[in-house]
């Protein structure tokens, strides 16, 4: 069994708020009534992290995930020994080099040939030992016209990829990351992974905090999720980046389903949709209107249905009393994996009998591109009767779309279109996924090769 080159025991970081309670008069005064130090005083802690412990052995390459302020970027301070933990212990074995913060320890003033050789010495190697190394830093860094200029005039990816070569090149026993990869264009961060393969190689040791969930799940050993400074799944990268993903899809459903139904002002209009409205179809003999505002939440149809913004209107003869979307477990929901199902239920109740009914779905995405939209008419079905209440489903087998946030209509209308009760673009559900695919639909497929191709790895 490895040794471990990097362990944490009951690692508790807290830090304190101050907040001044009273307005001084002036500071001479402040010091002199002795007020100073009394009214500057901790208001309340809290806890960056709390009881964490988990180890890293030797060789290993770590992953740790988590939201905005759950501790991960504390927990790699206190791993390079830039601050110490309220409680517990880190133990860290070998050198360790650390790119935490995007230009820490860089001098903006001075050249950036001087600052690596500050940063190398820091680091822990002798003058001739970065002399020695110093064309591959730069190299690395692709910073040779601007190695003799002030770093202050550097971009933003110019002090990544300078801070990121020093730290690799210093040939540290674990190397600490944060994040800062994100600033780099893809062939950079193309040599930062083969960096870290070649790490692996030679039995060094990677921790990496990132928000990219991918590299995690193809690059580290294991990997652990922090939330609010508390471990809460430490092991395989997938497990753990699964359970990661679907808390944070729990939370963006619980989000969405606090969001009220907005009911935009009545001047505003949405862009206009690409394809035409198929919800609410127009009968051939439909004589056009011309544009006009309209009040949301009126009886009174918008004239034209390329402009329609979003909102509520119809006569109410028939109303959508109830919306609820529904997964594969048979529980509500907002939040949906590609390829699973949905199922959209409406609850309606029609004030007196009607004999001429049509519903009708839509959905859009964010740009307001209609990405499908039908309704009972157009698929055949003949004109439909309600007396009291009921309920309409409409069952998707396979939700074939890319990742991200669509907006749905749902109606009720006569076969001419007249609206009893339409919503347009009122409700909001949000297409998750790990791949990153483009467009809009994700139609079901698979890849095959033959001859001398060899290919592994590729995700159904």
């Amino acid at each position: 069994m490895r040794e471990a080159a990097v362990e944490v025991r009951g690692v508790r970081k807290t830090y304190r708020r101050y907040g001044r309670r009273k307005q001084f008069g002036t500071l001479k005064s402040a010091l002199l009534g002795g007020r100073l130090l009394r009214d500057l005083r901790p208001d309340e802690t809290f806890d960056a992290l709390r009881g964490v412990s988990f180890e890293v052995a030797a060789g290993r390459t770590f992953g740790i995930v988590g939201r905005n302020g759950s501790g991960k970027s504390t927990m790699l301070k206190l791993i390079a020994g830039i601050g110490r933990p309220t409680e517990g212990a880190v133990t860290v074995r070998g050198r360790v080099s650390a790119l935490i913060e995007l230009g820490a320890g860089f001098h903006p003033e001075i050249s950036g040939r001087e600052n690596v050789y500050i940063n190398g010495m820091m680091l822990g190697l002798s003058k001739r030992e970065i002399a020695a190394r110093f064309d591959e830093i730069v190299g690395f860094a692709e910073i040779e016209r601007f190695i003799d200029e002030p770093v202050k005039t550097y971009s933003s990816g110019m002090y990544m990829r300078l801070g990121f070569a020093v730290a690799i090149h210093v040939d540290p026993d674990v190397l600490l990351v944060d994040e800062v990869l994100a600033v780099g264009d893809e062939a950079f961060t193309h040599k930062c992974l083969d960096k870290f393969a070649e790490f692996r190689r030679r039995g060094r040791t990677v921790l990496l905090v990132t928000h990219s969930l991918d590299l995690v799940t193809r690059f580290c050993d294991e990997a652990l999720w922090l939330d609010a400074g508390v471990v809460r799944t430490q092991g395989d990268p997938r497990r753990v980046v699964d359970d990661y993903l679907q808390d944070v899809a729990r939370a963006e459903d619980v989000a969405l389903a606090r969001t009220p139904v907005a009911m935009p002002a009545a001047e505003a209009v949405s862009p206009e949709p690409m394809i035409p409205e198929p919800v609410n179809a127009e009968p051939e003999n439909h004589e056009p209107t011309h544009p006009g505002s309209r009040t949301p939440d009126s009886g009174n149809e918008p004239p034209d249905m390329f402009k329609a913004i979003e909102g509520r209107w119809g006569s109410r003869e028939v109303e959508i009393i109830g919306v609820e979307f529904v997964g594969g477990d048979g529980r509500p929901a907002h939040v949906f994996p590609s390829g699973n199902p949905l199922e959209i239920r409406l609850q309606v109740r029609a004030n007196q009998p009607v004999t001429d009914l049509v519903f009708g779905v839509g959905i859009f995405n964010a740009e307001g591109v209609c990405c499908y939209g039908t309704n009972t008419k157009i698929e055949g079905a003949t004109a439909g009767s309600l007396a009291g209440a009921g309920e309409v489903r409409f069952a998707i087998d396979r939700l074939d779309l890319v990742e991200g946030s669509y907006k749905l209509d749902v109606a009720v209308h006569r076969e001419n279109g007249a609206a009893y009760d339409y919503h347009r673009l009122l409700y909001t559900v949000r297409v998750t996924s790990r791949l990153r695919e483009a467009g809009i639909f994700r139609p079901p497929h698979r890849w095959t090769f033959s001859g001398g191709i060899r290919i592994s790895g590729l995700q159904p």
